[in-house]
């Protein structure tokens, strides 16, 4: 698996929030196209964002960052950023970075939903 693929979708029985698909590896050559999906969702006010990562091997400090950077807008605006499906050693780095202190982590979409509706 070469680079980085995002499918971006509306999450099937609540519209309101939408899911980022991504596969492959996150890092500074692939930063890029992750990050203007996101903003793309919150210029076009789609603040409930939940990131699939179950199909990602690997994110690099550029990866994390892009999360941090956009966090604040989202909130500011009535919305969250949940990540969901890290793999074991992702999810070692997420929690080394302390980010569980900024940063939802859910095993599945389903659980960042329901966080995020039993939250409302």
């Amino acid at each position: 698996m070469d680079g980085i693929t995002v499918i971006s979708k509306a999450h099937e029985s609540c519209p309101d929030h939408q899911v980022l698909d991504v596969a492959g590896y996150i890092d500074t050559s692939t930063s890029a196209e992750l990050e203007r999906e996101i903003k793309s969702l919150i210029h076009a006010g789609r603040y409930k964002i939940i990131v699939d990562l179950s199909r990602v091997s690997y994110i690099s400090s550029a990866g994390w960052g892009i999360f941090i950077s956009v966090i604040r807008e989202i909130r500011e605006n009535g919305g969250d950023l949940k990540l969901v499906g890290m793999i074991p050693d992702v999810f070692e780095v997420f929690e080394l970075l302390e980010f569980q202190n900024i940063l939802g982590a859910y095993p599945t979409v389903e659980d960042a939903v329901n966080a995020t509706a039993a939250a409302t």
